[in-house]
């Protein structure tokens, strides 16, 4: 007897189901190196690659010590826990969605640094407007929001970074990450200026006040 065709839609839902693997996540380097991450899997959350975060703290490098991490669009919540495993003292965590929220707090419990993470479960864009970091310490800036947000919110990005750039105490550093549709000169000016790096599809800009 002829065997019937698989329903493809099924296939989907089986091989998209709580059942499939996902990629780890993990710490690369520091105190912490190692350890992995909590990881839902969600597309939404598009965790950074492993190489590509290795290569952003090898340009950051020793310069992560002492600094307050600002992980906007924090996903997983992987750059500002690398940092805090590489020194920062803390950091304060930026997402919308409420249950990937929920994962960055359980990862920053999960690595022993809870007491030293703020966790800001609402729009980034508004936080922005209507909030302030508290203490002293340089800060160590990561925007790395949805690539697509370069082309359809490039006005709300650059207003983002701006007035992070403006407030941010002397000998603070930003990492911001986008692709190759935006045009990095747009970035606000830092004494130090921009150190722009491609490592495709993403590119790196790295700047120092």
């Amino acid at each position: 007897m002829a065997r019937r065709p698989k329903n493809p839609a099924k296939q989907h839902d089986r091989h998209s189901s709580a059942g499939k693997a996902t990629p780890a996540v993990r710490i690369i380097g520091g105190k912490l190196g190692g350890r992995k991450l909590l990881y839902t899997g969600h597309l939404r959350t598009r965790p950074m690659k492993d190489r590509l975060r290795e290569a952003i703290f090898n340009l950051v490098g020793s310069d992560a010590a002492g600094k307050h991490a600002v992980d906007l669009f924090a996903g997983t919540g992987a750059l500002g826990l690398e940092a805090i495993s590489r020194g920062a003292v803390g950091a304060t965590f930026l997402e919308q969605h409420f249950p990937t929220a929920r994962i960055v707090r359980q990862n920053a419990a999960l690595l022993g640094v809870g007491e030293r993470c703020q966790v800001v479960s609402g729009n980034v864009f508004a936080w922005v407007e209507h909030d302030s970091l508290d203490g002293a310490e340089p800060w160590l800036v990561f925007c790395s929001p949805p690539y697509a947000y370069y082309v359809e919110r490039q006005a709300d990005v650059l207003g983002l970074v701006g007035k992070l750039v403006e407030r941010a105490p002397a000998g603070s550093i930003f990492v911001i990450e986008s692709d190759a549709r935006f045009d990095t000169g747009l970035l606000p000016g830092l004494s130090g200026g921009w150190d722009v790096r491609y490592y495709p599809p993403a590119v790196v800009a790295i700047g120092r006040k």
